[in-house]
């Protein structure tokens, strides 16, 4: 997590019950959920076992011990927990170097939270080695703050990331907009109090209370943002 945050905007909207904006990364910002999966599917391959279609779903969105784990638990692999994890890190890192492509709207929600100064931290399960590569194509400028899946005592379905993330902006995670794209990570943001809007990338997520689910990032923006933030109130 980084260690200097600055303090909140200026220009967020007086009145507003929207003190900060919380964004996962694979699967929201960046098209990558199918990058982890391929690389599995590799380094299972070279390992000598082939992965169900089906366990898809149990991996994606979730820390990289718990996926690591279950894997090797399910194919009998000969491989440590950490031997794995430097091996699909590796993988992950050289495709986003070959292509790491956004998200529809991304670009276009991140410009727009940058430009009003509304706080913005990026909270992701992936390692801080993979975050900072895909900073590097996001733009680093558009977060106040980082956190990764490496730097807290537990990470997502668990809410720490979320309430590390709302603690190092000064926000109340009541007043905390969360941008999701899988069940594991709308866990961990509901766990933290905040309230989440759900883009579904793998699987599909319902409506719930203090949930709200999109097509595509194209259909948020910052009156939509504060929009939900005010219906709660």
């Amino acid at each position: 997590m980084t260690s200097t945050v600055p303090a909140l905007g200026t220009r967020t909207a007086e009145g507003s019950a929207l003190q900060a904006v919380l964004l996962d990364m694979d699967g929201t910002l960046v098209d990558t959920e199918g990058f982890w999966w391929d690389v599995e599917v590799e380094v299972f391959a070279s390992l000598g076992h082939t992965l169900d279609e089906s366990w898809r779903h149990v991996v994606v969105g979730g820390p990289m011990t718990r996926s690591a784990g279950f894997l090797i638990e399910a194919t009998g692999a000969d491989i440590s927990l950490d031997e794995l994890t430097v091996l699909l890190n590796d993988g992950f890192e050289e495709r986003i170097g070959r292509a790491l492509p956004l998200m529809p709207g991304a670009g276009r929600l991140l410009a727009e939270l940058y430009e009003y100064e509304i706080p913005t931290a990026l909270v992701s399960a992936s390692h801080r080695r993979i975050i900072d590569r895909v900073l590097a194509s996001l733009g680093a400028h558009h977060f106040r703050l980082t956190v990764a899946g490496d730097e807290v005592p537990r990470t997502k379905p668990h809410p720490d990331p979320y309430l590390a993330a709302a603690a190092g902006l000064g926000a109340d995670p009541a007043r905390c907009a969360v941008i999701e794209d899988t069940a594991t990570g709308v866990a961990a943001a509901e766990a933290a109090g905040c309230r989440v809007v759900a883009v579904p990338s793998v699987a599909p997520i319902q409506p719930a209370l203090r949930r709200t689910v999109v097509g595509s990032l194209e259909e948020v923006d910052l009156t939509f943002l504060h929009g939900l933030m005010t219906e709660m109130r």
